[in-house]
């Protein structure tokens, strides 16, 4: 039983290290394209962006999904209806925190690192705020 555990929480380790991997290279992307990243896991209250970057005037919300494979769908698929409705709730939140005053876009970045390689679909525009 106490193998089980922390056979379980060592998987739970490694997914989280898995996931920031995907989030490094995302940053890595935005980077190389003339994207500012300011912001990287924000957090408000018990939810997370993972990446703000400012592009020219736009300020754009990504969320960063890695997988090993797409055999279940593409990663881009796991952004719901509710996701996406958390994603622009805090996104409020950071324009009213920070008082930035930018258009507002709401990208998925999605990563299959998987096989010696690593394969990046960036989204822009993804999901727009809904009433």
């Amino acid at each position: 039983m106490i193998y089980h555990i922390f056979a379980k929480k060592s998987i739970v380790a490694d997914n989280h290290e898995f996931g920031r991997e995907g989030e490094e290279r995302a940053r890595e992307y935005l980077r190389a394209r003339g994207y500012q990243i300011l912001e990287c896991n924000w957090r408000f209250g018990n939810e997370e962006i993972d990446i703000i970057a400012r592009e020219n005037e736009t300020l754009v919300i990504i969320e960063v999904k890695t997988r090993r494979n797409n055999y279940f769908g593409e990663p881009e698929m796991a952004v719901t209806r509710k996701k996406q409705k958390i994603i622009v709730r805090m996104a409020d939140a950071y324009i009213n925190k920070t008082g930035l005053d930018l258009e507002v876009r709401f990208d998925i970045i999605s990563i299959i690192l998987g096989g010696g390689q690593c394969t990046i679909n960036h989204i822009p525009d993804a999901f727009y705020p809904t009433l």
